[in-house]
Order: C-alpha cells, then sequence, then structure tokens
C-alpha cells in the first residue's frame, strides 16, 4: 500500500474512533446534563424514552444499561473490523507533538466527563451510586415535602374525587389505563400488593393505621376509559377497599396528568399510551413525600418510612 493510502487508513481508524467517542459523550450528555431550574418537556420525554428515567430523575436499569454496554458493544465491532486501522492510526497521531496534545486533551476531557457524571449520579442518588439492576436503597430517596397536585376527576362510583377525599391517611398515586398489557398491570397490582400488606402490619400493630395507604389511579387513556367504563376496570385489576380509578373529559384528565409531571406519548393510530411507572407517595396530610418508579418491597419501606421523615 502507498504512503498515501496508508495515512488514509490511519485517518479513516481515528475518524471512527472520534465519532464513536464523541456520540457517547453525546448520548451521556443527554441523560445526565444537568439542567437549572425545571427540566423542559422534551428533554423529560427523551430521558424517560430513551433512558426508562423517572421525571426528574437518573437513569432507570435499562438505561444504565444502554449507556454503559452500547459503547462497550460499538467499540467492540470497531477493534474486530477495523482494529488494525485504530492501532494504526493512534500510533500515527501520537508521533508529532501536536497529535499527543490533541489526544492528551481528548483524554482529559473524557476523564473530567466522567469525573462530573459520578458526581451527578452521587449527587441525585443520595451520595450512593446506583448500578444497573439494583434498585436505589430507600435512604436515598429524597424527602419531597411537595404540595400534591389537584385531581377533580370522577371515580368508578361516578363521584368526584378531590385530594381532600385522602385526607387523614396515605396515600399511593399511580397512572395507568385499561388497554395496557404491560406496564400497568404490573404498576397497579404492586400498589394493591403494598396496601394490602400495609393493612396486614396494621392489624398486627406494627403500622400505624393512618399509614395503611389508599390506592388511586388516574387513566392515561381517557379516551378510552371513559367513567361509565371503571367499573370494569375495577374488576379487571381487582382493586377493592380504598382503592380509586379516576377518568373525566379528555383536557381535564390531561392537565391532572400535566400538573402531576407524568411523561407519556399517544400513538393517535392506535391509541396506545407509552409512559414509564410512575408512584407518588403521600403522606397523611396529602403532600408527596416520595416520587418512585415502584417495586413492593421499595413502596412498602417508604411507606414505613413516613412517620419517621
Amino acid at each position: 500500500m502507498s504512503r498515501s493510502g496508508s495515512e488514509r487508513e490511519h485517518l479513516w481508524g481515528v475518524a471512527a474512533l472520534l465519532f464513536l467517542t464523541l456520540a457517547t459523550v453525546g448520548w451521556w450528555a443527554l441523560a445526565l446534563w444537568p439542567v437549572p431550574g425545571d427540566t423542559p418537556e422534551w428533554l423529560e420525554r427523551a430521558r424517560w424514552v430513551c433512558f426508562d428515567a423517572a421525571p426528574g430523575g437518573l437513569p432507570g436499569p435499562s438505561g444504565w444499561i444502554l449507556l454503559i454496554g452500547q459503547p462497550i458493544g460499538l467499540l467492540a465491532v470497531l477493534m474486530l473490523g477495523w482494529g488494525r486501522a485504530v492501532r494504526a492510526g493512534l500510533g500515527w497521531l501520537a508521533g508529532p507533538l501536536w497529535g499527543r496534545a490533541l489526544l492528551a486533551t481528548c483524554v482529559g476531557a473524557l476523564g473530567l466527563g466522567l469525573a462530573a457524571s459520578a458526581i451527578r449520579v452521587s449527587n441525585d442518588s443520595g451520595g450512593q451510586v446506583v448500578l444497573p439492576g439494583e434498585l436505589p436503597p430507600v435512604g436515598a430517596y429524597p424527602r419531597l415535602d411537595r404540595e400534591a397536585p389537584a385531581l377533580g376527576l370522577v371515580d368508578q362510583n361516578g363521584e368526584r374525587f378531590d385530594l381532600d377525599r385522602l385526607a387523614g391517611r396515605s396515600a399511593l398515586v399511580t397512572f395507568a389505563f385499561g388497554h395496557c398489557e404491560t406496564v400497568c398491570p404490573a404498576i397497579v397490582r404492586e400498589t394493591l400488593e403494598v396496601q394490602e400488606r400495609s393493612r396486614a402490619k396494621a392489624t398486627a400493630g406494627s403500622l400505624p393505621i393512618e399509614q395503611v395507604p389508599q390506592v388511586v389511579v388516574v387513566t392515561l387513556d381517557p379516551w378510552r376509559d371513559t367513567p361509565a367504563r371503571l367499573p370494569h376496570l375495577v374488576q379487571h385489576w381487582e382493586t377493592g377497599e380504598d382503592a380509586f380509578l379516576l377518568s373525566g373529559e379528555v383536557d381535564a384528565v390531561n392537565r391532572v396528568l400535566d400538573g402531576w409531571n407524568v411523561a407519556r406519548e399517544r400513538d393517535t393510530r392506535t391509541g396506545s399510551v407509552a409512559h414509564p411507572p410512575l408512584v407518588y407517595v403521600l403522606d397523611a396530610s396529602g403532600r408527596i413525600a416520595y416520587a418512585t418508579t415502584g417495586g413492593v418491597d421499595t413502596l412498602l419501606a417508604l411507606v414505613s418510612q413516613l412517620e419517621s421523615g
């Protein structure tokens, strides 16, 4: 191969590695870059869709797998196909002084980026880094102590349901829709199981009765989950005592969902609604104490923590 051809191969190898590096940096910035004030809705939706992030939170387990696994996988593919060109290109670049300076600058920038990411993760997880596949320890959930947004919808009995219906008792507020066959049945079942197990603990005297949570499920699909259809959903999800399913006019439901900061995307062709699992834990005064992506053990621990918080 001629010298010019060899140099071209070196350049292509370095260019491919640089492209992979920049793509990875952009991917991590999209997931973790801190935004002053309220996160823009488009960014919150993008983080939810791409990284399974709860509103205002860090990526979920599948998001971490993507962030860590995808660059490693792409690098492996690059080295298998173009490994000789990449190694030769780096060797060629490390020859002149300007090339070494460029490499040092890139490595330093990556190091700073990794350090900044570690700080962001550590701060947002209460000083403890959450690894892929692990739930954050309950102590890492910040106590929000935030006023709960309005509800003002209709329950399965055709009665208006406002926040004052929850007065004096804790509550789990979540969001689902009847035609969903994946996330929704699981998150509803989890909240109901937490209610049942909390009631058993209260009966045994190990939990204050006011901390046995009521369950509130707000529909994400008011087009099909109309107030008239809510009794059917009660049977479908097998909800029982102290569980309320809410719906109403489409605009009214969407205002409530926006007020509770529920990320969602509706396919107008199929009616399906893409959304993350989200549960708010309300204390007995009706204020939001915690927000989480669910899990029976996590929810039970957060409910038990209400009194000490």
